[in-house]
């Protein structure tokens, strides 16, 4: 086994370097998505909260490849340095300033894509990041990462057993899909088709039965290392995936009561959702903690009590939203959701009891749920950094 420096098996790339005025609204044919440090969640890449920047200002080699690893370069977070996700996105993307890829070559891009998510790699890192007392990773930094290179055989041993452990997490996502589709199901059969208006029961637009808003803005600068915790688009997809969220923004209490008034304050059974709502991602709000959310990316439903059974029209605006957001835009990837939409959407309202029954119903599905959440969240993702860190150091 041959030790090796990242710095012989892999090329980097800077990120994309705009100003304000380079930034489009939408993806257009002159545009394309942007990913940042906040785009790496778990390992994984995602799409919840883009940007869209002109084509002018990107190089060719700034152009995601297949393989290629996407990591946090600076940040002014210790834990969020160095984290990192492997591209394998059919979507065109790009890369900002604040991050950098390695580029794998071909005959190690796979165990490099292991390497860059084992604990081995994490220790390093954080050593590095410490001991230097930085903030930004360098090249430099990069190239002296040194791993045990094993042969080719060995390498994709180490690459099946990994794969193998993510096909476990694979069959469980499959069973609380399948959970998910059998609360669908309970939902086609007492209310019918969501993408359907059901004319057995009382039809309303959204925003004459219930109070559809955003908040007040906050600024990046706002931002403090601990006090209220702020949301975004991408932790109230986590949230209603009930998922943990592994890096969470805070802003100042003194801000929070001066921003809070009755129109934006986040109330329990509230119905949050990033406004890129592709997924029906709709956290009901389970907690009477105090949180914020960013205005215009996050939406916030407050349905009016005597008429809803939030439990029921969390439900159906998962269903809903997913068959609305196909229809926005014009063809763009990634359409979003605006307050006027919501308020214009119409729904169907069904009898309390009958929601109540239905709700009935979910609450015990989503203990099944819970139980595979759980695992998922602790159980094997423990089992996959052990693996990671044994295998990169076999």
């Amino acid at each position: 086994m041959a030790q090796k420096s990242i710095g012989i098996l892999a090329d980097q790339i800077r990120g994309v370097s705009y100003k304000k005025k380079d930034l489009h609204d939408t993806l257009d044919k002159n545009s394309v998505i942007l990913l940042r440090a906040n785009n790496i969640i778990n390992g994984e890449l995602d799409f919840t909260d883009v940007l869209y920047v002109d084509k002018s200002v990107v190089s060719d080699t700034q152009y995601l490849k297949y393989g290629d690893i996407l990591i946090s370069a600076s940040s002014g977070s210790k834990k969020a340095i160095g984290k990192a996700a492997s591209f394998n996105s059919q979507y065109k993307c790009t890369f900002g300033a604040f991050c950098k890829i390695i580029r794998p070559h071909e005959n190690v891009r796979d165990f490099l894509r292991i390497y860059f998510q084992s604990s081995a790699y994490r220790r390093q890192i954080s050593h590095l990041a410490l001991g230097a007392n930085i903030n930004n990773i360098r090249n430099e930094h990069i190239n002296s990462l040194q791993l045990e290179i094993p042969n080719e055989i060995t390498r994709k041993k180490i690459v099946n057993k990994l794969d193998l452990l993510k096909k476990i997490i694979t069959e469980k996502q499959k069973i609380l899909a399948d959970l998910d589709e059998l609360i669908k199901a309970r939902f086609v059969e007492m209310f019918g088709d969501a993408g359907q208006l059901n004319l057995n029961f009382k039809v309303s637009k959204l925003g004459e039965v219930a109070d559809v808003k955003s908040s007040h803005r906050v600024f990046t600068k706002d931002f403090v290392n601990t006090g209220i915790p702020f949301y975004r688009g991408k932790e109230i997809s986590l949230l209603a995936k009930g998922s943990p969220i592994s890096e969470t923004y805070f802003i100042s209490k003194e801000l929070y009561e001066k921003l809070l008034d009755e129109k934006t304050r986040p109330k329990l059974n509230d119905l949050l959702m990033p406004s890129i709502c592709d997924k029906g991602q709709i956290w009901r709000v389970n907690t009477r903690a105090p949180f914020y959310y960013k205005d215009g990316r996050v939406l916030c439903i407050s349905p009016k009590k005597e008429i809803f059974n939030s439990i029921y029209l969390q439900q159906y605006m998962k269903f809903k939203t997913k068959i609305e957001y196909r229809k926005l835009g014009t063809g763009s990837t990634f359409a979003e959701f605006k307050i006027f939409q919501l308020k214009n959407m119409q729904i169907i309202i069904p009898p309390l009891s009958l929601q109540n029954e239905y709700a009935t119903f979910v609450q015990q599905v989503d203990k099944s749920k819970f139980e595979n959440i759980v695992y998922l969240n602790k159980t094997l993702s423990s089992k996959i950094l052990s693996q990671l860190g044994d295998a990169i150091r076999d």
